[in-house]
């Protein structure tokens, strides 16, 4: 079996999480991931702190170990939600869309493993300075808000900038982008994507329906006039979007556009108006699957590829 030094970090079976994707990762899924042996996070999203102690009790009744919150740095209630993640004790922080550097203290304080996502190398040093535990470097193949580096560039630059622990996240869906993502120098993986078809995942059939059918070509990518740009699957909405961001339409109606886009798509399934976000894999996943199917499948494989290597060598 394999184990890394991630695995002993978070105490978890397999160096495997599951990213933090808004209206998406639930009490529910993430108890599934941790039971399957990697580590399941709640997405705290804009929501208060009030819900996410809702929803860290509620998976402390699904699993009896450990369990994550993805903080989106943006959010008008993070301190309040950065409160509750340390009252309530949880084994990882995960964060997003900032520098939580403001936070980092109280939460390991508190002791909560703090491992921000990072899309460059100078942000996985900062973090490395203020005292996070190890980081996510997040490729640009990924879903949601994105980078400009793709995943095979930036993982081994921040591997080589940094001492503490790197996880590979970005176009990684099965066993070869897992060990790819080792041979990168990295101890394990964030998985966002494939998990969006979990039979544990609470989001829209048509949600799930959307990423089954999908290929290579299937995303988009909007919102770089506005500086932050989501990566999700071509749909009505997506296409049109992507039309208007290019009209004289002013800024501030085109941030309209995209309000309260991701609810109306995982909790609706309204391809209209809601924004389906998914990363490059989505091509790849093909079928729905428990969240413990997924993992012990990709760890399988993970596996066999490391195995098959050696018949590379003279």
């Amino acid at each position: 079996m394999i184990r890394t030094a991630l695995c002993e970090l978070c105490g978890i079976r397999y160096p495997v999480f599951q990213g933090g994707m808004a209206h998406v990762s639930d009490a529910k899924l993430a108890a599934a991931v941790t039971n399957a042996g990697g580590l399941g996070i709640i997405s705290a999203m804009s929501r208060d702190g009030a819900y996410i102690r809702e929803q860290i009790r509620l998976a402390r009744t699904l699993t009896d170990g450990p369990i994550g919150v993805n903080v989106m740095l943006m959010s008008p209630f993070v301190g309040d939600v950065a409160a509750v993640i340390a009252e309530e004790h949880v084994e990882v922080v995960t964060t997003g869309a900032g520098d939580p550097s403001a936070h980092v203290t109280l939460w390991k304080n508190a002791g909560c493993r703090v491992i921000p996502v990072v899309p460059s190398v100078a942000l996985a040093k900062r973090m490395e300075r203020v005292g996070a535990d190890a980081v996510i470097a997040e490729g640009g193949e990924s879903g949601g808000h994105i980078g400009e580096l793709a995943t095979m560039p930036l993982v081994p630059q921040v591997v080589d900038a940094i001492s503490i622990p790197v996880i590979a996240a970005g176009g990684i869906g099965d066993g070869r982008g897992v060990a790819a993502a080792f041979m990168l120098g990295a101890v394990g993986v964030q998985i966002g994507t494939r998990f969006l078809t979990a039979k544990e995942c609470g989001i829209h059939q048509h949600y799930k329906d959307l990423v089954l059918k999908a290929g290579d070509t299937s995303t988009i990518v909007t919102g770089r006039r506005l500086g932050h740009p989501v990566r999700s699957l071509k749909t009505p909405y997506s296409r049109n979007y992507a039309k208007q961001e290019y009209t004289d339409i002013s800024a501030e109606d085109l941030e309209a556009l995209g309000v309260g886009s991701l609810r109306k798509a995982a909790v609706d399934g309204d391809e209209k108006e809601g924004c389906y976000i998914a990363g490059q894999i989505a091509g790849m996943v093909n079928r729905e699957q428990t969240a413990a199917e997924m993992i012990e499948e990709i760890m399988s494989q993970t596996e066999q590829v490391l195995a098959n290597a050696v018949n590379f060598m003279g």
